[in-house]
């Protein structure tokens, strides 16, 4: 399975995010995350990892050859356990390396999709901030699984309403995730006509884990596992794996003729927040952790 996380507008913690969906997909697949965002990677810097190999080397190498074993060879193991193909911090050279892995023949995005379409096997591409001429839009196309992450603000959901027809037409399955204060899931829902998947958790010390700022032994005590962001990735792996996923279409223009496809529903469990009859109203708590794994905190929200 591919599975692209981006967003739209802003920066609402689409890396964050990724690592803990990587690193808390459900066993027994095994789990690779590639950071394929074109304004250049954070993960290399955050976690002190060596400049190689990472997703310049594998840009190379795809030239080469599409071998599914090749995006693992090009991959570094986080304090976790968890391996990752970094991207440069200099945007120029990961929009280059992007470039080289969707746009060049033979390789187009065949490395990642070969490694995705393996027995048990996720990709997790984080392709950040897309729109139409991002460099990341090939592997986005491709993907099987389009994650949207999104502020829950007027001007944010403003811009989302204009743009969801065209991302619904991107992949298979898009889902949408709200992040931080704003509006309420329900209220989402009744203004866009698409259902949230849920509220990413507002976690401090659960993100900062996955932003590398404790020293790395804390990655056991306070990382996915024991997190309150990390168990929400954990509810939307879930989710996502136990549907099975249609191989994807063909990129090109016959994929903008298609139907949207459906939004997935709301997590098991997890309760929709009721909309006011005063009008919209602020959203009182995350709405994406049940109230039995942890006390709710009424900010909401996730590190960039």
């Amino acid at each position: 399975m591919l599975v692209a996380v981006i967003s739209l507008k802003g920066s609402p913690g689409v890396t964050t995010f990724s690592l803990a969906l990587a690193a808390r997909w459900p066993a027994p697949a095994r789990t690779v995350l590639v950071e394929a965002d074109p304004s250049g990677g954070d993960i290399a810097t955050r976690f002190s990892l060596a400049s190689s190999p990472g997703l310049l080397s594998l840009a190379a190498a795809a030239r080469r050859s599409t071998d599914a074993g090749l995006l693992w060879q090009h991959a570094q193991a986080l304090p976790g356990g968890l391996p990752v193909v970094s991207s440069p911090p200099d945007a120029d050279r990961a929009r280059a390396a992007l470039l080289a892995l969707t746009s060049t023949s033979p390789a187009s995005t065949d490395v990642l999709r070969s490694t995705a379409n393996g027995p048990d096997t996720v990709v997790i591409a984080d392709c950040g901030r897309v729109d139409h001429g991002s460099a990341a839009m090939g592997i986005v196309r491709e993907a099987d699984v389009l994650v949207l992450l999104t502020r829950a603000h007027a001007d944010d959901l403003a811009h989302l309403a204009r743009r969801l027809p065209t991302v619904g037409r991107w992949t298979p399955r898009p889902v949408l995730l709200l992040v931080g204060d704003g509006y309420s899931t329900a209220e989402v829902n009744r203004e866009l006509g698409v259902p949230p998947l849920g509220r990413v958790p507002h976690d401090e010390h659960g993100a900062a884990v996955l932003c590398g700022r404790p020293p790395r032994l804390r990655w056991g005590r306070s990382g996915p596992s024991h997190s309150a962001l990390g168990r929400f990735a954990h509810k939307v792996a879930t989710v996502l794996a136990a549907k099975p996923v249609a191989p994807a279409p063909p990129s090109g223009p016959t994929r903008a003729d298609q139907e949207p496809a459906s939004v997935l529903q709301a997590i098991p469990g997890v309760p929709n927040g009721a909309v006011s009859t005063t009008g919209l109203r602020r959203a009182p708590s995350p709405l994406a952790v049940h109230p039995a794994d942890e006390e709710r905190d009424p900010r909401g929200g996730a590190a960039s």
